[in-house]
C-alpha cells in the first residue's frame, strides 16, 4: 500500500530556521538546523535502503508560493502563499510503499521525534493512504 506522510509548518518556522525568531518560533542555531537535516537524511537513507521510499521532498517557504482560485466571474484569482483558512501548510512529504498502516505509523513516529529547538511548535505528522488503480481521481 502506498502512503503520503506529511509534515506541517508555517512561514514563521521557515524564518526561524533562517535565524529570525518570532513570538511563535524561536530562532534555530546552525547546529540545531544541521541536527534536523542529519536526522531527516538518516530517515530518508533508511527508507531508501528498505525499498519503502518512492519520493520525499522538503518544500520551499510559503513566501515563494502562490494560491490560484477562480473568482465568481470564472477568472483566475492569484494571491501570495498557499493559505486558505489557516497559516499551517505542507512543509514536506514522503510517498512510501509500506506493508500496512502499522509500519507507516512507526515511520511517522520517527519523523515526529526530529530534534528541534526548545519552544518550537509540535505539529502532527499526517498519514494518508493513496488510492490505487481504478479509484484514482483525474
Amino acid at each position: 500500500m502506498r502512503y503520503l506522510v506529511m509534515v506541517q509548518g508555517t512561514q514563521a518556522d521557515y524564518e526561524a530556521m533562517q535565524g529570525k525568531a518570532s513570538a511563535h518560533s524561536p530562532a534555530w542555531s546552525e547546529q540545531e538546523l544541521q541536527a534536523m537535516y542529519a536526522y531527516m537524511t538518516a530517515i530518508n537513507d533508511d527508507l531508501s535502503e528498505s525499498g519503502e521510499m518512492i519520493d520525499g521532498q522538503g518544500l520551499t517557504e510559503p513566501a515563494q508560493t502562490r494560491l490560484v482560485t477562480l473568482g465568481d466571474d470564472g477568472k483566475a484569482v492569484i494571491t501570495d502563499g498557499p493559505y486558505s483558512e489557516t497559516k499551517e501548510l505542507l512543509a514536506g512529504y514522503w510517498v512510501l510503499e509500506c506493508a500496512g498502516l502499522e509500519r507507516v505509523t512507526e515511520i511517522a513516529e520517527r519523523v515526529a521525534r526530529c530534534p528541534v529547538p526548545e519552544g518550537v511548535t509540535d505539529y502532527p505528522v499526517v498519514i494518508r493512504p493513496i488510492q490505487d488503480g481504478a479509484g484514482d481521481i483525474c
